[in-house]
Order: structure tokens, then C-alpha cells, then sequence
């Protein structure tokens, strides 16, 4: 099943680097302030990094304080295509029934 949260807004949302192929990432905490196609800019307590979504799994925490965990390979596009996609996606499986 699809999480609901890979079809949001995820800019404002604070988020931990679960794994990540950069060593340096694993367990980065923050808050996201921009997505790109293939990068989230995560503004951490210290500085501003670019992440890339390919090679990380990342832990999101919702407003509601809800944990969800997406692999970034699901993220990777534009976010209001990733969203459009997604939506379609939702809408025709449960339309059909």
C-alpha cells in the first residue's frame, strides 16, 4: 500500500536520514525547506545541506506527529509531478471499485 504522505506537500515537514549510502547523512535531523527533482534542502540545527533522494531512506514526521518512512526512489521527481502521479494513481484504483 501507498503511504498518503508521498502524495503532500513534504517542504515543512521535519525529517531523519534513516540510510543513506553517505555515511555522513545517516541520522541527520531537520526540517525540509526545498525539494528539487533529486534533492531535498534540509535545514538542520547548524546549517542548510542538500540531500540527495536516490540513495537515502528517509523518516518523516507529520504534523499530526505520525512517523511514515519512504525510500527516496519513490520521491524522485518534481514535486508537483510526484504529487499529480500519485493522486492519478489513487483516484483510478479507487474509482474503479
Amino acid at each position: 500500500m501507498m503511504p498518503k504522505l508521498i502524495m503532500d506537500e513534504l517542504i515543512g515537514l521535519n525529517v531523519t536520514i534513516k540510510k543513506s549510502t553517505q555515511r555522513g547523512l545517516i541520522n541527520v535531523k531537520g526540517r525540509i525547506i526545498d525539494e528539487t527533482q533529486r534533492t531535498f534542502t534540509i535545514e538542520t540545527q547548524t546549517k542548510e545541506i542538500k540531500v540527495p533522494k536516490e540513495h537515502c531512506t528517509f523518516e518523516f514526521e507529520t504534523p499530526e506527529k505520525q512517523h511514515t518512512t519512504l525510500e527516496g526512489k519513490a520521491l524522485m521527481a518534481r514535486p508537483e509531478e510526484r504529487i499529480k502521479k500519485h493522486w492519478r494513481q489513487f483516484n483510478a484504483k479507487h474509482n474503479s471499485n
